[in-house]
This record gives C-alpha cells, structure tokens and sequence, in this order.
C-alpha cells in the first residue's frame, strides 16, 4: 500500500462549517478555516507559517525605512532600497489569496468524502521563506565572485602555511654610529676607518630631525667599509627612547650593496621622530646602524609551529577530561531519564520529567556561553575550557544515554521484573548488558564534538589552540594562523580513523 504525506492525507472526517465560511475564516486568520474542515495538521502548519512569514516580512520592512516616521513612507523606501521585498510582499499577497481558497476547497472536498490535498501550497509557503531568507542573510552573489581574487592571496596563506613553519636562525653583523640631536657644545667625536674590522664613518655627526610639517632635518653622508660583497646592507635607527626602526626614502627602505671592495657610500636625512620630554639634553643620543646579514643556519622548526603543538595537546586534553567527567556524571542521570525505567509509579515520574528539563536546559545553552561562564568564575585557561564542556557533555550524553535505554529490548526487563528484581538489580542485569556498544558509540562521537568544540570556545579564553588562532588572526598572521587550522584537520581526521576503529570492535 502506498504510504501517503501526513501533509496530503488525512483521515476523512467532514467539516464543521460549510466551505464559504471556511474561506471567510481563514481570510480573518489563515489556517483557521483548515482547522475547522478538520484537517488539524493542514491548518496548524499554515497559521505560524504565515504568521511568522508576515511578522519577518513586517520586520524587514521596517528595517529597511526605519529612519522614516510615516508608515507609507517607511513602506515605499523600503521596497526601493531593497526590491527583492516588493517580490516578497507579491508572493504573501498570493499565499494569502491560496490559503483562503484552500480552505473553501478542503471544506467543500471534506463534505463530499475526500481529503487528498496536494503539496503545491507546502513548496509555495517554503518559497516564500527562502527568499526573505535571501533578503535578510544579505546574499549577493556578486560580491562573493568579485571580491574573491582580492582573497586568494590569504586563502593561499592559510591553505599552504609551511613556509612559516620551518625557520632558519640567522647570524646579522650590525655596525653603530653615533649621531646626536640637536646639537650641543658637547660634540660627538667623529668615527675612524678600521683597517680589518666593519665600519661606519657619519658627518655631520650632529643634526635636526624631520619636522612634522615635512620640513627635511640634517642630510647625513655616510660612508662604510670592510663589509661582505653580498648581501645588501640595511640602515636602521634608534632613537634616544630606544626604539629602533628602518627608514623610508623615495617610498623605499634604506639599503646599499657594497662595492667589490666592501665599501658604499650613502646620503640620508635624518627621519622625523617624537622624543619624550623626560630625556635629558645630553641623552639624545642616536644610533645609525648598518645591518649586514652574514649566514644562514640550519632549518628549525619555527616557535609558531611548536606553539601550536603544545596548543594541539593542550586542546586535546581539554576534550578528553571533558568527555570523561561527562561520561562519569551523565551515566547515572540518564537511567533518571529513560522513560521505560521511570514509569513505575507517580515519583519516578515526577523525576523524569525534572530531570529531561533539566538537561534541555543545559543542553540549550552553547559550549560558548558556558565557557564566557567559567572563565568569570575561574578565570582564563584551559581549566575554564574543560568545566565549560563538561557542563555541555553531561546533559548531551545524559540524552543520549537515556534514549539508548528507551530503544532497548524490553523482553530482557519484564523477565528480571517478573523474577522480583528490585530497580537497581534490573539495571544491572538486564539494562547494561544491552546499552554498552550504543554507549561507546556516543561516547567517542561526544569526544569527537568536544574535540572540535575546544577549538572554538579558545577564542572566548577557555584555553586550547583556539585561544592562539584567535591572537593570530587578530595580528593578521596568516600562515602561522594556518598552522593552527592544519593542526585542527589533521588531529579531527586521526580522532575520526581511531574512533570508527574503536566502534568497529563494540559492534
């Protein structure tokens, strides 16, 4: 036999009220009329459906004309700002006008003994929702297509990030000249050439600054000698604060390759720079350095990547202790929530019902949420991370314990039951015995959720790699924030192989 839509079929009962007033009703509130042709479910799905489709549609609309007063106003700008909503409103119009003509045909079809409706009004009223979900998610397809290429160059970062993870430490010759700023009767003696050693020799070796006007400060000639060939060599700066920095010219950093000798000569003026009242006349020191890179050692993995490591195990750990305090206090609350156990008597009832609230409750709140509440109680870290999806990991395995208890064979149950078995020794003998492959199977599926959902409540200071991806993101660091993400695929991809090996063998 054919099965049927609980949409489209009903059983045939025959109206209460004639077909007219069916369709006067549903014009009045839509549904109704259904509900009165006692086709229950057919009008219990069209009334919210409606409603709500008339209340976010209401609400968009407003939205978009909110700085207008005038209700025609607010109406017309917000048709004009965004026209997908004046289609919107065309297919409302038209959903209400079928509602009404539904009911009137329903009513009449029930009278007459039949109650076959189609699915068309379903798919129209699904319709209607996709596009005022396209009007508020804000989609724009042209967006995505023509701003793409501008990402590519960061997906790339994130996608191929190795470059970050390997490093090789490098051994840079710096050479100092002294500059001082301004200028006092106290001189600074000038440098002499060295005859094996890298120099620098500066004149003036007393100057002005850059003004913050642009006004150009002292034009400095530097010359240098004793230097490799090769590589360039950069000019740095540091100021009498200590801060030190490279400096632009023509949009250019300061760099010079050394003659074949070893020698350059270079003219630089003076960068601008806002000194701190507290350092004394006589302090203003400057430094001009000539930074030569000289070697390149050994290839080592980078701190970002051994940072992300701990980070990995770190998160890990999180996910396993939550799963095992989950584990542990959700096995004896969810025999409180099996059905099949509780329904001897009022009391046991009583705490079913308490109980189920209870974890839908918890259940309802996110890891997230849950993590924002640890942390104000125990502060940032990991400990905040565990506490948070331990709290999350009782109420979701407690449910889906308690529902493994219920889909057991309850053959087993009645038979220690009619033995005299007390509660506890049902449990025991004819309960555990069935649910233990279910329960490994949700257990390793929770370790795998928590796994991944330590990832993301870091980024709230519960500790874990998300914590770190979060600061890299932050800094716009992307390679070393794709060592991160690469991390979290790989050990995702490991925890699945180990845990589909695992329920392989409870099987």
């Amino acid at each position: 036999m054919k099965k049927q839509n609980s949409f489209t079929r009903e059983p045939q009962k025959k109206s209460i009220v004639p077909p007219f007033i069916a369709s006067v009703v549903s014009a009045i509130v839509p549904g109704l009329g259904q509900i009165l042709t006692r086709a229950y479910k057919r009008g219990l799905t069209i009334l919210p459906s409606f409603l709500t489709i008339g209340g976010l549609l209401a609400w968009r609309i407003y939205q978009e004309g909110r700085r207008y007063h005038d209700l025609k106003t607010i109406i017309s700008k917000a048709f004009y700002l965004s026209p997908i909503l004046r289609v919107v409103a065309i297919l409302v119009i038209v959903l209400y006008v079928w509602i009404i003509i539904d009911a009137y045909l329903t009513a009449q079809k029930s009278n007459k003994g039949s109650r076959s409706y189609g699915s068309s009004l379903l798919f129209f009223v699904l319709a209607v929702f996709f596009l005022l979900g396209w009007q508020i998610g804000d989609i724009d397809p042209g967006d995505f297509f023509s701003q793409a290429d501008a990402a590519l160059p960061t997906i790339g970062r994130l996608l191929w990030p190795w470059e970050k993870a390997i490093e090789r430490p490098e051994d840079i010759q710096t050479v100092i000249a002294y500059v001082q700023s301004p200028c006092t009767d106290q001189e600074i003696p000038m440098a002499e050439a060295s005859v094996d050693e890298p120099y620098i020799i500066v004149s003036p070796t007393c100057g002005n600054t850059t003004e913050v006007d642009g006004t150009p400060g002292t034009e400095y000639h530097l010359v240098g000698g004793n230097f490799n060939t090769d590589p360039e060599v950069e000019i740095w700066w540091k100021d009498p604060n200590g801060n030190e920095f490279r400096q632009r010219q023509a949009g250019e950093y300061v760099k010079i390759m050394p003659d074949q000798d070893g020698n350059f000569v270079l003219d630089i003026i003076m960068p601008y720079r806002l000194i701190s009242s507290s350092i004394a006349d006589e302090n203003r020191i400057w430094e001009i350095q000539a930074r030569q890179l000289l070697s390149v050692g050994e290839a080592q993995l980078s701190d970002e990547f051994k940072l992300a490591v701990e980070k990995m195990i770190e998160t890990i750990i999180i996910g396993m202790m939550a799963t095992l305090f989950g584990v542990i206090l959700a096995i004896p609350i969810c025999f409180l929530a099996a059905r099949n156990l509780m329904s001897q008597n009022a009391i046991t009832r009583g705490i079913y019902y308490i109980v189920r609230t209870i974890l839908n409750v918890i259940r309802s709140i996110e890891p997230l949420i849950w993590a924002i509440i640890a942390t104000i109680v125990v502060g940032l870290g990991p400990f905040a991370g565990i506490i948070a999806l331990t709290v999350h990991s009782i109420a979701a395995l407690a449910k889906m314990y308690s529902e493994a208890i219920e889909s057991i064979d309850p053959g087993p149950i009645e038979a220690i039951q009619a033995t005299g078995a007390n509660w506890l020794q049902t449990i025991v003998y004819a309960v555990i015995p069935q649910i233990v492959p279910p329960f490994v199977s949700f257990t390793i599926y929770r370790w795998d959720i928590n796994i991944r959902m330590s990832t993301v409540i870091g980024f709230v200071g519960g500790g874990g790699i998300g914590f770190l991806l979060q600061q890299w993101i932050r800094l716009l660091d992307y390679r070393s924030a794709g060592i991160a993400v690469w991390f979290i695929a790989i050990t995702v991809m490991i925890l699945d192989y180990v845990s589909a090996e695992i329920r392989e063998r409870y099987k």
